[in-house]
């Protein structure tokens, strides 16, 4: 396998994101995202390359002191069990200890593929309720997912809610 480089997300790479965004979404692995969203959080981003080229994205996205939500990973489908997804997953764990997160959360189809890194699946809430009602302000349709509101469930129809709990740095 050639080596994966990981980098930050520039604003160039929108189409990519969205590309990629458009091949799984059908499909209901991901949820469409308006572009103004993705330039939005664009700083979210890590991108995976091989040989310069653009092959999977992930995102860390905080929302709250130590809680952070793995997001919107993918990798082109002929790529897929090359370790491309494996290298961005570990790259965005290692950002959320440098940033203080020790709670990471995920909501995935892919749950075997996260139960490689430790997630576990979880129904209880994961917040305690003040500051469940601080989230409920967020306009996130991430948060909005995390928080299981029923407004976004037609659009995560039998995903599943994963926890790892990080070790202390």
């Amino acid at each position: 396998m050639t080596e994966i480089a990981l980098r930050p997300a520039r604003t160039a790479d929108v189409e990519f994101i969205r590309s990629l965004i458009g091949q799984y979404a059908p499909e209901r692995r991901m949820l469409r995202k308006e572009i103004i969203t993705l330039y939005e959080d664009i700083q979210e981003f890590v991108i995976a390359e091989i040989a310069g080229k653009p092959v999977g994205y992930g995102a860390l996205h905080v929302l709250w002191e130590d809680l952070a939500e793995v997001r919107s990973v993918a990798v082109l489908p002929e790529l897929k069990r090359t370790g491309v997804g494996r290298a961005v997953v570990l790259h965005l764990l290692n950002r959320a200890q440098q940033l203080g997160i020790r709670r990471v959360f995920c909501l995935t189809f892919e749950v075997d593929f996260f139960a490689s890194f430790g997630f576990l699946p979880t129904d209880g809430p994961i917040v305690d309720h003040d500051i469940y009602v601080q989230m409920l302000k967020s306009e996130d349709e991430g948060v909005a997912e995390f928080l299981d509101l029923e407004r976004v469930k037609p659009n995560t129809l039998g995903n599943t809610r994963m926890l790892l709990v990080l070790p202390e740095n």
